[in-house]
């Protein structure tokens, strides 16, 4: 797989995810390659992250306006223009027509031409990490939304019919977390940006400087001869 693959001149990303802190881990390095190159980045989270805390004495409801900021600082860091958060309660994502709904309006709204999400079909990695349910689950329903429903004006009628919002058609997705990828990305020159952006997921991450040793430590190997360089790898869908 090369890892100098280009998205040509296709410059609105959204980025679609279960939680705050999964677009920086997933493919952050990505993220801040293609703003630095000018696109138009959006985050779409499906849920605040309201589970994701191991202190016994936190809350949902304290928790959401933590991560929230965590997420929008974390955006900034990569370059990202914009996060929208659907407020649905993490750790119960199913892939269900009223998330399809809300995922094709926000293709329809933001007209993207890339879109990225999770790979819905990864169960597990290695033998030592299952998938997080959430992740299969806006996999499942980012992809559903991508096609058919956001191109076909039938589909949600009422986008068009009460909001103006006409029918889209995604032209590239980017599956990350995918156990069969295809794509690489070459994020060697933005490394640190990611690592930045991590650091602001203070809530999340109780060993910071473990957290960035790892991802220092992280060089794709099929390149070793190259001086180290840093990827990230994808499944990638050219729609027609």
């Amino acid at each position: 797989m090369s890892p100098d693959h280009e998205s040509n001149d296709l410059n609105r990303v959204m980025g679609i995810f279960a939680h705050p802190d999964d677009p920086e881990f997933f493919c952050g390095g990505t993220f801040a390659r293609w703003a630095a190159e000018g696109k138009q980045i959006t985050f779409v989270l499906a849920t605040s992250g309201d589970k994701g805390s191991g202190d016994l004495g936190m809350t949902s409801e304290k928790l959401v306006p933590i991560r929230e900021a965590e997420e929008r600082a974390a955006a900034t860091r990569l370059g990202v223009q914009e996060v929208v958060f659907l407020r649905y309660p993490d750790g119960e994502l199913q892939p269900t027509l009223d998330l399809r709904r809300h995922l094709t309006r926000m293709i329809r709204l933001k007209q993207p031409d890339i879109v990225v999400t999770n790979d819905p079909t990864a169960r597990w990695y290695g033998s030592n990490y299952i998938n997080h349910p959430d992740h299969r689950a806006i996999g499942d329903a980012a992809l559903d939304a991508v096609f058919p429903a956001a191109r076909d004006h039938l589909s949600f009628a009422e986008h068009y019919r009460q909001e103006g919002l006409a029918p889209h058609k995604v032209q590239q997705v980017y599956l990350c977390g995918t156990p069969q990828p295809d794509v690489k990305v070459d994020v060697t020159a933005y490394l640190e940006t990611k690592i930045a952006a991590l650091y602001e997921h203070k809530s999340q991450i109780a060993d910071m400087d473990e957290m960035a040793r790892r991802q220092r430590e992280n060089v794709d190997r099929e390149f070793v001869l190259d001086g180290p360089r840093y990827t990230e790898a994808f499944r990638v869908f050219y729609l027609r």
